[in-house]
């Protein structure tokens, strides 16, 4: 028996480079990256205010939420609410009309509350600590279902909600979740995606500073994120959000939907074997284990997405795993997105992803940028540098995602063809 076929009918996205699909995908066309240096508590010297690199978006939160809203809410629910709402706008669904006990919203986040706990210490700081200024909106702010349950408040949804953590594989993994709940029934539309916030938190910048992983540049912020160079050092921690409309195929046809793409494999699987550092053998596994889901050779994939973050070693150690998986695939190109908009954390993969879906109609696949000098341990054949590429035909995507405590995902997507 086959399994129901799930399709993707509606994108909504921020990133630090867009606030739509079209306009983010003429960046990463055009090589425009938009990452820069902003003020950061204890990030200077003697724990002074410094400044860091970061990906920051630009979207208008009061589009689809009120004063009070914002108000009362957070970040990551901001930028939730906003690729929900741009996706179902996206999709063409009637959501007036639409049974909103059948919509499920599945959020994957690398992390929530660091941002709304770190800020009320620093503000009940300058009380000498006293809790009475403690805000009463702590508790729903830093709950790990926030961001997912910030969407079903403001647009009325009444099915399941909560959130995927999943390190940097959770867009990966909200994505996988919702096909899932499609597939058993339990939904008719999912919202789902990544999200992340985690620029207002000076502990991820002190975190990765820490273990040698906060990236710099000497001249250009813009050239911080920089994968595959010899001389990376360092991510770039940015926010964004990337939400997707999923339907079960036949649901989506019967109203007559403009299918972006389908889903036709993916694998979670564990390393278990490092806090950080990767393990290529468990990648190369779980970028395989998904190819046989979706019933497909390695050489029938045209694009392979990398998760590749500009570290050192973890840029290193994925270009193993593809290499093991596609050195002999001539007609996989390889591709990275970071270099634009630095590592979005939990909404990393659906972003990622999003940029590469219209590849399946203009056939141009967009290359990772500020490439100076490749690093030869990173070189692949058919690694696109620099420049886009133009090819004859995109009908399928691989788009990896990884995290923390060696959480790996892989996903698949095919060009729809009914």
């Amino acid at each position: 028996m086959q399994p129901t076929r799930i399709v993707i009918t509606g994108v909504g996205l921020t990133s630090p480079n867009g606030n739509t699909l079209e306009e983010y995908r003429k960046n990463l066309l055009d090589g425009v990256a938009r990452i820069q240096m902003i003020d950061m508590r204890y990030m200077g010297s003697a724990g002074a205010t410094g400044q860091v690199p970061a990906g920051v978006c630009d979207f208008d939160p009061k589009k689809h939420q009120t004063r009070k809203e914002l108000r009362v809410g957070t970040r990551a629910g901001s930028i939730a609410i906003y690729a929900a709402r741009e996706a179902i706008a996206n999709s063409g669904i009637d959501f007036e009309n639409y049974d909103k006990s059948r919509i499920g919203v599945y959020v994957g986040t690398t992390e929530h509350g660091n941002v709304e706990t770190e800020n009320e210490v620093y503000n009940i700081s300058k009380f000498e600590y006293d809790t009475k200024f403690w805000t009463h909106h702590h508790n729903p702010r830093t709950v790990a279902n926030n961001p997912a349950g910030e969407i079903t408040i403001n647009m009325g949804i009444t099915g399941p909600h909560y959130t995927i953590g999943a390190a940097c594989a959770a867009g990966n993994a909200g994505l996988i979740q919702a096909l899932q709940m499609l597939r058993l029934g339990e939904v008719d539309l999912a919202l789902a995606g990544g999200v992340s916030e985690s620029i207002q938190s000076f502990g991820i910048f002190a975190g990765f500073k820490s273990q040698g992983a906060l990236g710099s540049h000497p001249t250009d912020p813009n050239k911080v994120s920089r994968p595959f160079d010899k001389s990376r050092n360092g991510i770039v921690v940015s926010e964004g959000g990337c939400i997707y409309t999923l339907e079960r195929l036949e649901d989506a046809q019967a109203r007559g939907a403009d299918i972006l793409a389908e889903i036709i494999g993916y694998r979670i699987n564990s390393d278990a074997s490092d806090y950080v550092l990767p393990n290529p053998e468990r990648q190369a596994e779980c970028m395989r284990q998904a190819l046989d889901v979706a019933g497909i050779k390695a050489s029938e994939v045209d694009i392979v997405n990398t998760h590749a973050t500009s570290t050192p070693m973890g840029d290193i150690q994925e270009i193993k795993a593809i290499r093991e998986v596609f050195g002999d695939c001539p007609t996989t190109y390889v591709n990275n997105t970071k270099s634009y908009i630095g590592h979005c954390m939990g909404a990393a993969g659906a972003l990622e992803l999003a940029g590469n879906l219209p590849s399946f109609h203009d056939n141009i696949i967009h290359p990772t940028i500020n490439v100076d000098e490749l690093d030869p341990e990173c070189a692949m054949t058919n690694l696109v540098i620099n420049e886009p590429l133009k090819v004859d035909a995109v009908k399928v995507i691989l788009n990896n995602s990884f995290g923390m405590l060696g959480i790996n995902s892989a996903l698949i997507l095919q060009k729809f063809e009914d």
